[in-house]
């Protein structure tokens, strides 16, 4: 019954839990004009030592997390994964598995209705350069310029997946691309209103009193 109430969500429930996915988002942000990593899904150990190769793969978790013991959310870190690690305990579930892209920084980029507030996070420890949720003591923050081009894609995307409030993760890399991750449609933002002075707080207020697109 509350699901049909004609009102504004951040974000209706139904609507978060669809685009929670990677496979669905990638799929999406690629749709829209977004630059992706190459990418494979897959529970076939030949399948996923073709697409490595001799190369360094990204793997990752196909959901958002789950919430653990005491209500905390609980992530699977990103790993670095070789041909020659591929066993047959692949076969047992679908597995994501990404190029590596090479990253001048990253960028999380949150929405709220018609706004967008890009900060940059750099770090200075290898485990959060490969995944920066696992070592925020190394982060120092910059708000920056998007790209024309990367905004009206995350207009689509968020458009298309019928999200109000969105957390989307970039890697820029050294040459200037904009190469989307995914987007955490119940992401977190306080910490970047505080570290990085970013109005996020306010942009929250004012679209939960409806003054915002």
């Amino acid at each position: 019954m509350l699901g049909s109430l004609p009102v504004r969500w951040v974000n209706h429930p139904s609507k978060d839990a669809a685009a929670n996915y990677k496979p669905v988002q990638l799929a999406v942000a690629a749709r829209c004009g977004l630059d992706v990593p190459r990418s494979v899904i897959t529970s076939d150990p030949a399948h996923a030592r073709t697409f490595m190769g001799d190369d360094t793969v990204v793997y990752k978790g196909l959901g958002g997390g789950v919430l653990g013991p005491e209500g905390k959310r609980q992530f699977l870190p990103v790993a670095l994964v070789s041909a020659d690690q591929v066993d047959d305990g692949v076969s047992g579930t679908a597995h994501l598995f990404q190029e590596r892209v090479t990253k001048a920084y990253e960028v999380r980029l949150t929405v709220i209705g018609g706004h967008m507030f890009p900060v940059a996070i750099h770090t200075d420890s290898e485990a959060a350069q490969l995944d920066w949720r696992t070592d925020y003591r190394s982060h120092t923050y910059e708000v920056v310029d998007m790209p024309s081009q990367v905004e009206k894609g995350v207009r689509r995307l968020m458009d298309e997946l019928g999200l109000f409030f969105g957390a989307l993760d970039f890697a820029v890399t050294p040459d200037g691309r904009w190469v989307f991750f995914e987007v955490n449609p119940n992401g977190q933002w306080h910490w970047l209103a505080v570290k990085a002075g970013v109005p996020l707080v306010e942009a929250m207020a004012d679209a939960l009193q409806g003054e915002t697109a």
